[in-house]
């Protein structure tokens, strides 16, 4: 499979200003200009920038920057710039962007792969601008702190603080962390430092060997002892049970080993990936729309709570994974996700829902936080499906370099 490599804005804004109004794509763009404008207006009413993560009782909820969904909103301001060539939506996403500047020197905790990367990333892809660039590096810099060699893993949470205390706990890296890893490969290759790259390397290959059971779904927590290397215990935080299948987990699981594969063209974690695809659409509890229960294990289901965040992530990883693989069956599948959240079921009505493009997000049912709520990071996965289904359909690849 071959694509060629034009500029993908240029032909966003002519697509979408002339498709007709059955184009899933351009229908969408309309309708999140609508929802998003809204978001922003409220985000960026008073004197600071406020970053918006849900909506609940009537009210926004904005979180501070050091947040782990902080990056969410300015990713969502780039997609908006990206599907529709409009500079409007980039001027305030580079507001919104470099409002997260503090993130670079954040050492704590795992979560600035995502913080940094679909914020400052996405604004260097786009706009190139260089002091983004230097952004990447430092927090590349401050992520690879938290890399404990005798376990060969990125430590996700530290133990001295918040519930994570009270678990006993010694090394936790959870599944979501292969989300971070994009942005280790992709300073490594900016800067030619290999050492990002074998960090992410051996995070993945620990992962791929420690976190899965026979069947390819994996476990949300694995501890490691952090003299030997040793795991200590495989459990949850976020799932149903040590031994379910957390649907968000899923999600990351697909994702990460897909965005492994297309920066080292590793064989295993490209395999990893469809083995992951395999198991999630054999699952007799995958709904016929594809949008999955908030675990593959709930107890309550058809009852219990869908989980958009999770199936618009899914919907991204497979139209990469469709190129990747060059396998136009998961791109349909895919497709079919999309057509699902653009449907009433889970797109809100414009007007309502505080702003939020997509209804019905699972945050962590366990701890009793975001159930059945718009959450931003479903909304940036579900623009980052939008703008990989719009480059494979003009011939390029689902992600630019």
């Amino acid at each position: 499979m071959r694509f060629k490599f034009v500029s993908f804005l240029t032909i966003a804004a002519i697509c979408i200003s002339c498709n007709s109004k059955d184009d899933i794509i351009a229908e969408n763009v309309e309708n999140a200009k609508v929802q998003v404008g809204s978001l922003l207006e409220a985000s960026e009413a008073g004197d600071t920038l406020r970053i918006p993560s849900t909506f609940k009782d009537g009210e926004i909820e904005f979180v501070p920057v050091d947040d782990w969904v902080s990056g969410f909103f300015a990713g969502t301001l780039w997609y908006m710039y990206e599907l529709t060539g409009d500079e409007y939506w980039a001027e305030h996403a580079q507001k919104h962007t470099e409002a997260l500047d503090e993130i670079q020197y954040l050492t704590w905790h795992h979560d600035v792969g995502f913080m940094v990367y679909d914020s400052y990333g996405n604004g260097l892809r786009l706009k190139g601008i260089d002091a983004y660039r230097d952004v990447l590096v430092n927090t590349a810099a401050s992520l690879s702190t938290r890399f404990r060699p005798e376990a060969g893993v990125l430590q996700s949470w530290n133990t001295d603080r918040g519930w994570q205390a009270e678990r006993g706990w010694t090394c936790p890296v959870i599944i979501d962390n292969m989300m971070n890893l994009e942005l280790l490969f992709k300073v490594s290759e900016m800067t030619g430092d290999q050492r990002f790259r074998d960090i992410a390397v051996s995070h993945a290959d620990k992962t791929l060997e420690n976190h899965y059971r026979p069947d390819f779904s994996t476990y949300h927590v694995v501890d490691y002892d952090l003299c030997t290397g040793a795991v200590l215990g495989r459990c949850t935080a976020q799932g149903y049970s040590d031994d379910s299948a957390w649907a968000r987990g899923q999600a990351w699981s697909i994702y990460g080993f897909t965005v492994a594969y297309r920066f080292t063209g590793d064989q295993k974690y490209l395999d990893r990936a469809e083995n992951v695809a395999a198991y999630l659409f054999s699952h007799p509890a995958m709904p016929e729309d594809l949008v999955p229960y908030w675990d593959f294990d709930a107890p309550d289901i058809p009852d219990a709570c869908k989980d958009v965040s999770s199936a618009a992530i899914i919907a991204s990883a497979l139209y990469e994974l469709s190129y990747l693989a060059d396998n136009a069956g998961y791109k349909e599948t895919a497709d079919k996700i999309v057509e699902s959240l653009s449907g009433p079921a889970y797109r809100a009505e414009q007007g309502t829902n505080g702003g939020f493009i997509l209804m019905h997000s699972v945050g962590s049912i366990p701890h009793g936080s975001n159930v059945d709520v718009p959450l931003n990071y479903a909304d940036y996965y579900f623009l980052e499906a939008l703008v990989r289904k719009g480059r494979i359909e003009n011939g390029l690849a689902p992600v630019e370099k």
